[in-house]
């Protein structure tokens, strides 16, 4: 019974902890891709003067784009594997000429929630490190 109060009492203050590790991984790990993604977009801009549209997304990363303006010099794919999605298992958002961005792209994540705004897990991880306006 004493081993049953000692093991109750540990994981009563280890669980917190490991679980706001967790989250603390998945906010980095979205950070990581989203830079993965912005060099892979800074490549696919490079060789074809301008980003892949919103309509043709990311995916514009993997294989030759079949919508809206046909790249000129596509010479993909600039991501080796299949595009995850973000840690909370939402696809990325992309959009092409950005709002935050106009010049270029916004490339983000809504976070845990999976709405606008948040603190912590649920803070929305952006390509620009701004908020999303709606």
């Amino acid at each position: 019974m004493v081993v049953l109060v000692i093991i109750a009492t540990l994981a009563a203050v280890i669980a917190p902890a490991v679980f706001r590790n967790v989250g603390d991984s998945k906010t980095t790990a979205a950070r990581s891709q989203i830079e993965l993604f912005a060099m892979a977009l800074g490549a696919y801009r490079l060789d074809n003067d301008v980003y892949p549209s919103s309509e043709q997304g990311l995916e514009a990363l993997r294989s030759t784009p079949t919508t809206g303006d046909a790249p000129r010099r596509w010479r993909g794919p600039y991501v080796s594997k299949v595009l995850a999605p973000d840690p909370w298992g939402r696809a990325w958002l992309y959009v092409s000429p950005g709002r935050a961005n106009p010049e270029s792209f916004d490339l983000y994540s809504l976070g845990r929630d999976g709405k606008l705004g948040g603190e912590g897990e649920d803070a929305d991880i952006t390509s620009w490190g701004g908020p999303v306006q709606p």
